[in-house]
């Protein structure tokens, strides 16, 4: 069992790389999570699968304290990575392009340190090796089997008291962090639009009901949801991130489509935004001659932290990091979304958002980018976090070395 915190940290570095390789996309992540499950079997951390390609690992299950959880996601997603790194994606069309490899990776590197110590944990501590975070909801799946009862499924345990989780996040610098009470990251969701026309020939428009020029109206008309339909005290995104109407250069489609985001601080305002989209969306297109079908799909609620969780997230980022950690422009909550809100609405816990963007971030490749790589630097004081969080002993320091 590996007890050097450098070579933990290595080891670590050495994995994150490998997932780096074969990304998998939500509820395909088989190699994946047959890498988790041979990692915690020859560390000797008993474990469970979990949600299909999930796995619940387990620390201290008897220790009489408060049952920590500490969560990382493993699906990476369909972009074709353009990194052009040595252990870029050997996968074609996929890539981790949010980071989950470094996630999986140092909770990794947090698990192996802490087995190193078991027997003088405070408390349980599960490990949450969960898949499909990118829209499959894997958390909910997780929940569903019993991924926050007493260790693994131990009758007379006790079921997790306090849940923490984290991303890594390339618009702030290595070292700064977001950790707010209540809201830190947005709801979702998404739409799509289908138009009805009448197709004909380019030369003849009289004859037809282009269903090409309502998709391009409604896409504009869809910009006054956030600009006038809500108030701006209101934060709220819409985006339309797709049209479709394939044809010939001389011909008029019948159909065309379009679809696209929300991210919302609440629920209400969600849908409010779901009411607009299907109004706007309808008359725009009867307007130009068409018909529109609208669906609205609701994805994922807000990441809201609790406060006294939150607050002792915030002081384990303060002893790793030091206390210039939240001197930083981001506003919270961010608008992107997290499927973790699903174990927040289970038990207590809070979500921190971590910097890992140079030091000017604005330089970094953007999560979802099909240039971005997870920072290794990241790897060692997130770890060291995580340990901290589970009630480890402190961390030696351990020497800095490149990427």
């Amino acid at each position: 069992m590996t007890t050097s915190w450098p070579e933990t940290v290595a080891q670590a570095r050495e994995l994150r790389r490998a997932l780096h390789r074969r990304p998998e996309i939500a509820w395909t992540e088989h190699a994946t999570a047959a890498t988790v499950r041979d990692i915690l079997d020859t560390a000797a951390i008993p474990r469970r699968d979990c949600a299909q390609t999930g796995t619940v690992g387990v620390l201290a299950p008897h220790a009489p304290g408060r049952h920590v959880a500490l969560r990382a996601d493993l699906d990476g997603l369909p972009i074709t990575e353009q990194t052009g790194l040595v252990y870029a994606s050997e996968h074609a069309g996929l890539m981790h392009a949010c980071g989950h490899d470094g996630h999986t990776a140092t909770l990794i590197a947090a698990a192996r340190w802490l087995k190193a110590q078991e027997d003088s944990l405070p408390g349980p501590v599960t490990l949450l090796f969960q898949p499909a975070e990118e829209g499959g909801h894997g958390a909910a799946r997780m929940i569903e089997d019993g991924c926050l009862g007493p260790p693994l499924g131990n009758a007379g345990g006790r079921p997790v008291d306090v849940v923490f989780g984290w991303h890594n996040w390339p618009a702030l610098p290595l070292g700064r962090a977001l950790c707010p009470d209540g809201p830190v990251m947005a709801a979702n969701g998404t739409f799509r639009v289908e138009l009805q026309g009448r197709g004909g020939h380019a030369s003849q428009p009289e004859n037809t009901r282009d269903p090409v020029l309502a998709a391009a109206a409604v896409t504009v008309a869809l910009q006054q949801v956030v600009a006038r339909r809500l108030a701006p005290q209101e934060a709220a995104v819409l985006a339309v991130t797709s049209l479709q109407a394939e044809s010939a250069p001389t011909v008029t489609p019948d159909t065309a489509a379009l679809g696209g985001s929300i991210r919302v601080p609440d629920l209400g305002v969600r849908d409010r935004v779901f009411d607009a989209i299907t109004e706007i969306a309808t008359d725009t297109a009867a307007a130009h001659g068409v018909s529109a079908e609208v669906q609205t799909f609701a994805r994922y609620s807000a990441t809201v932290n609790h406060p006294a969780p939150a607050t002792e997230l915030r002081d384990a980022l303060t002893a790793v990091f030091g206390d210039d950690w939240p001197r930083h422009q981001a506003a919270a909550p961010v608008m992107a979304s997290e499927d973790f809100s699903y174990y927040l609405q289970e038990v207590p816990g809070a979500f921190a958002l971590i910097g890992g963007g140079s030091a000017d971030a604005k330089e970094t490749a953007p999560l979802h980018n099909a240039r971005y790589d997870f920072n290794d630097d990241l790897i060692d004081p997130v770890a060291r976090l995580l340990v901290g969080l589970a009630g480890g002993a402190r961390v030696p320091t351990a020497d800095k070395k490149p990427r």
